[in-house]
């Protein structure tokens, strides 16, 4: 009776979850498609990111059901691979090269390490999850040596979180930690947006971010201010910015996915995103897996967000996948017993 009753109550905390997922996720697309029709936009991009978020999230659940440990290794390996292999992707010397493709390798790459560490609290044998950390370490190592200075910082993080999630017996309070992370570094993005930061320290963001970068911030957040409701149409912001037009490589993005949204698809479409994230999280805190699994997706997911918040990462497919991949995986009930974390 004892095990009939806990099924039944797993059963309802994922369905729960599921639930809350389908209603943001269907809201986030009915939205984009409400403001494109009022200003003639292109929701296009934002329809494929919901598919491949709601794919690869299908695909980890089923995979990570099937397959606990061998699934988050295929993840890493690939999500690793795909960042170092893929040309034009992975961070170069040359001084045009696009701005979406350093934060998409470090996304890759912080997703990677995710998963490795998910995969590594996942086997019950110590010495598979000795290589499965020193895997993490390795494409941490990897971020420096191809001079994605975020994704080593992200992969650092990711693997500090991962092993001081051992130590907490409840997930809820690192969860909100997270949340709280991932509204910080959105606020100093906003703030930076809006030149209400300090005149040193918005110098010294300069040096990072790029004037160019934070110019296409100053115009999304302008067109936010002026198209507060429905915002100026989705995939319209290269048509509407200055500086956009005037770069030498231009893509049309602000580099910043809260400023895109409140550019393109006013406060409701910030609401959803924000809504879209929380649900990830929503769906962890729910899960059953063990609390190191989770708070480790956890954290890969808010340095995904904080990669997002100050670059282009989420308009690469592979990276929509990924996130959407490692959130199943953490969400997904094994067929057979987890051992306890140790």
């Amino acid at each position: 009776m004892t095990s009939v009753a806990g099924a039944a109550a797993d059963g309802d905390r994922r369905n729960a979850s599921d639930g809350v997922g389908v209603l943001v996720l269907g809201a986030c697309a009915a939205w984009s498609l409400i403001t494109a029709a009022v200003h003639d936009g292109r929701p296009e991009g934002v329809l494929l990111a919901l598919l491949a978020v709601s794919a690869g999230y299908a695909a980890g659940r089923i995979s990570g059901a099937l397959l606990p440990v061998a699934a988050p290794c295929a993840a890493a390996v690939t999500a690793f691979g795909l960042a170092v292999g893929l040309p034009h992707l992975a961070p170069g010397p040359e001084i045009v090269a696009p701005l979406g493709h350093a934060g998409a390798t470090a996304a890759l790459l912080t997703l990677a390490a995710g998963a490795a560490c998910c995969a590594a609290w996942t086997t019950g044998s110590p010495v598979l999850r000795l290589l499965l950390r020193l895997l993490a370490v390795g494409i941490a190592v990897t971020s420096a040596v191809l001079g994605s200075v975020s994704g080593l910082v992200t992969c650092l993080a990711v693997l500090l979180c991962s092993l001081a999630a051992s130590r907490m017996d409840h997930r809820g309070p690192g969860l909100l930690g997270l949340v709280l992370a991932a509204m910080s570094v959105t606020g100093l993005t906003w703030a930076v947006a809006g030149s209400a930061v300090p005149d040193g320290l918005t110098e010294s963001l300069r040096g990072q971010l790029t004037p160019h970068r934070i110019d296409l911030w100053h115009d999304a957040l302008r067109m936010a201010r002026e198209n507060t409701a429905v915002g100026v149409g989705p995939g319209r912001f290269g048509e509407l910015s200055g500086t956009a037009a005037g770069s030498l490589l231009p893509d049309g993005k602000p580099h910043s996915a809260p400023l895109q949204m409140a550019a393109e698809q006013g406060v409701v479409g910030v609401v959803l995103l924000a809504a879209a994230f929380c649900w990830l999280l929503y769906a962890l805190w729910r899960s059953r897996r063990s609390t190191p699994i989770v708070l480790t997706a956890g954290a890969a997911l808010t340095a995904l967000a904080g990669i997002a918040a100050v670059g282009n990462a989420l308009s690469f497919t592979m990276v929509s996948v990924g996130a959407g991949l490692l959130a199943g995986l953490a969400t997904a009930h094994p067929l057979t017993e987890e051992p306890a974390p140790r």
